[in-house]
């Protein structure tokens, strides 16, 4: 071979190399990015072109497929929209998907890597291609108990099976209608998702699992009284010191109780009584005795400042302040301050109350099925920490039965089953607005069956007038109501 051809033959052959390299970088490397580009209309056709699975509660499907005449195949619907959106999401040819439409998109599109041999055996038959239902932990009557109580109140609910970490009903309000913005009419879908952004109240923004956390105000003094019980500096029957008003250190900032009200005769009380009336000078003393990083230890077994908690959803981490100075301590431990909690995490609080101190994982989806009814995925329930000693969980057990039966808490009293509880009045941090009503409780106290947190934003329908008490002890004694029920 001459000259000019080995150069020629040398340039040819680099060429190959080269268009060989970017094939395989664009068919290996890039194929996911590409795939999941919005912009690609291929991938879009092909996604919506696809039976996608149902999603379950109870026998009944809230989200379903049916087949259409248009570009796109198939339409997804929702029944009873509202009720189920903080569940669901949405799925939208223009914004995509949202909850369990984009956490499980993989098993609902029929592509998930556990559906493999159902597709081979689509592919060897010919069948045509369906993705796999999702079937809930939802009790729909504990979900639509939870709805009804809130009414037209902005806030959240989450209940679980204490025994279990079985989310049995999850709430946010206001909700949003999913139809308006599954329709493929990209238009009407993009219209009435900027329709929701500009709404009051932020119906797109799930309050049970992602925010806006909240300050969790008194429900937290559940989290000191157990961090105090597990020192074992104290018992339930523990004389506190309870003044009507508590001077900080390091400051000439003061703590008041509720009202200017006092716990105990003679500025003591005991642990046990400062839970049941909610006294915020005694665990604010009690906070300071402990210190910051007993508190934080304790909030962190119930499980705050977990950064990677999936229901499958992504939970928004709950937190206790890394950097707290004393007088800062005080407030912490009555739930202010940096302190914020979403309503799952103080539902959890409760349920591992309740379960003898054991925090069970909380989970959303129960059993994930191929089109044919095989059974592709049962939840597992596992074991999150051991919160708090047996010994230690029966104490808070009692102390909470002492709220609702003569506390704080006797709006959520039922006739003939013991609930135990908390209630939370939480201050925002900003001078116009009213506080924030709490609630956390567990039933029946002997043998719980449910546990529920209830978040009422600014007071709900009575504003600056709320008390946890008052206001969303109500909301959890339906769903308690609810699922005994049954």
């Amino acid at each position: 071979m001459n000259t000019p051809l080995r150069r020629l033959a040398t340039v040819v052959v680099g060429m190959f190399v080269v268009l060989m390299g970017g094939a395989t970088w664009v068919q290996f490397v890039q194929a996911d990015k590409l795939n999941n580009d919005g912009r690609n209309v291929r991938t879009l056709y092909r996604e919506f072109g696809r039976a996608r699975g149902p999603i379950v509660v109870a026998g009944e499907a809230i989200a379903s497929s049916a087949p259409v005449d248009d570009a796109f195949k198939y339409q997804r619907s929702y029944a009873n929209g509202e009720l189920y959106a903080p569940v669901t999401g949405f799925y939208s040819i223009v914004h995509r998907g949202t909850m369990l439409e984009q956490a499980e998109n993989d098993v609902l599109n029929g592509q998930a890597d556990s559906l493999f041999l159902s597709r081979l055996q689509d592919l060897i038959t010919g069948k045509q291609p369906q993705g796999s239902s999702i079937e809930l932990t939802i009790n729909p009557a504990a979900q639509q108990a939870a709805w009804d109580a809130l009414g037209d109140q902005r806030g959240a609910v989450v209940a679980l099976d204490p025994s279990t970490g079985a989310i049995l009903a999850l709430v946010s309000k206001p909700s949003f209608d999913p139809n308006q913005l599954a329709t493929h009419d990209s238009a009407a879908a993009n219209a009435a998702y900027q329709a929701l952004l500009a709404a009051e109240g932020n119906p797109l923004e799930n309050k049970a699992i992602q925010g806006p956390t909240y300050p969790p105000g008194s429900t937290f003094k559940l989290i000191t009284a157990a961090a105090a019980l597990e020192s074992g500096r104290a018992t339930p029957e523990s004389v506190l010191t309870a003044p009507d008003e508590l001077a900080l250190p390091q400051t000439s900032a003061t703590v008041k109780n509720y009202g200017g009200s006092s716990c105990g005769s003679g500025g003591q009380t005991t642990l046990a009584d400062a839970l049941r009336v909610s006294c915020n000078t005694a665990f604010a003393q009690l906070g300071l005795d402990l210190g910051a990083d007993a508190l934080r230890e304790q909030a962190d077994k119930f499980g705050f400042d977990n950064d990677e908690q999936y229901v499958p959803m992504k939970v928004a981490p709950s937190r206790f302040p890394d950097e707290v100075n004393a007088p800062n301590t005080a407030f912490s431990a009555l739930g202010q301050y940096s302190v914020t909690a979403t309503p799952l995490e103080m539902a959890m609080v409760s349920a591992a109350i309740a379960n003898e101190g054991e925090l069970m994982e909380p989970y959303l989806v129960q059993t994930v099925r191929t089109a044919d009814l095989d059974v592709v995925r049962e939840a597992d329930p596992s074991r999150m920490s051991q919160a708090v000693s047996p010994t230690t969980a029966a104490a808070l057990r009692d102390m909470m039965v002492g709220v609702v039966e003569n506390g704080s808490g006797k709006a959520a009293q039922i006739s003939g089953v013991q609930v135990a509880g908390k209630t939370g009045t939480a201050q925002t941090g900003r001078e116009d607005e009213s506080p924030h009503a709490w609630f956390t409780s567990f039933a029946p106290a002997d043998a719980p069956r449910v546990a529920v947190a209830v978040v009422v934003e600014n007071g709900g329908a009575v504003g600056n007038e709320a008390t946890g008490g008052k206001v969303a002890a109500p909301v959890a004694k339906a769903v308690i109501e609810a699922v005994l029920g049954q």
